[in-house]
């Protein structure tokens, strides 16, 4: 398993570069193609996922009202948040009888998709992490790497 995601990242990191140099939009962060293509068969997980992050913007752009939360503080908060809101979504999908597949994707993408979607904008991340999630995945079919199920 270590080397599927380890070749899934480093497809995600090809591709993410590709498309930042082709299109000038990011990928989010660069190791979030590459999670999201091995979890393209659990949908309620990319949606718990992007479900997390879109709280998160919204959360931060809300305390970014009452506090000073640019720059370094802005992604640290982005981060942070994500990280606390992805562990309650794990925890509440577990309180219910959910299994992996309904948690978000790690901890730290929900953080990362938020912050590339605060720089960038909801639309352009969401269609750049899409385009480069399916290209490394169909890159995984074609390379013979079984992704299980």
């Amino acid at each position: 398993m270590n080397e599927l995601v380890a070749m899934s990242v480093g497809l995600g990191l090809v591709f993410g570069l590709l498309c930042t140099e082709a299109f000038g939009l990011a990928a989010t962060g660069l190791v979030v193609p590459g999670y999201v293509a091995l979890q393209l068969q659990h949908p309620r997980a990319l949606f718990a996922t992007l479900a997390v992050a879109l709280v998160t913007l919204a959360a931060v752009n809300l305390a970014s009202t009452v506090a000073l939360v640019h720059g370094r503080r802005r992604s640290a908060a982005m981060l942070l948040v994500g990280y606390l809101l992805g562990m309650l979504a794990t925890r509440w999908s577990s309180l219910w009888g959910g299994g992996s597949d309904d948690a978000t994707i790690g901890l730290v993408v929900p953080g990362l998709l938020a912050l590339s979607m605060d720089r960038q904008g909801v639309v352009q991340t969401l269609s750049a992490v899409t385009v480069v999630s399916v290209l490394v995945r169909l890159a995984l079919v074609v390379i013979g790497i079984e992704v299980p199920a």
